[in-house]
């Protein structure tokens, strides 16, 4: 991977690394505008004040913007998300081997 490419992913994971952004974006990954309280109920136990500033941030980045009936992701939002679905996956089977781990541990 170039420097560049490192720079770039580097980027991406400093923006989703912040508190909720990952969260925010994937409130919205059906696709269906939300209002703002729409949204932080979504999200749960996020303050107003967070989720705004992780909108301000999302939508600076081009992955989330604001239409008629609320915010919704951007075409690039949404490859972003495409690209995640396989971590739902993965997060199946790795809580079901932790599961097992733990059982294992209670031996």
């Amino acid at each position: 991977m170039s420097a560049k490419e490192n720079a770039a992913v580097g980027q991406l994971f400093e923006l989703l690394e912040s508190r909720y952004a990952l969260r925010v974006l994937w409130a919205l990954k059906d696709g269906h505008p939300q209002t703002f309280r729409l949204l932080q109920d979504s999200i749960g136990n996020i303050t107003p004040n967070t989720l705004n500033t992780r909108i301000k941030e999302l939508r600076a980045a081009g992955l989330m913007g604001h239409g008629n009936d609320g915010y919704i992701v951007t075409a690039l939002g949404t490859d972003l998300l495409k690209r995640l679905n396989d971590v739902q996956a993965f997060a199946a089977k790795w809580s079901a081997s932790q599961t097992k781990v733990a059982a294992v541990k209670k031996k």
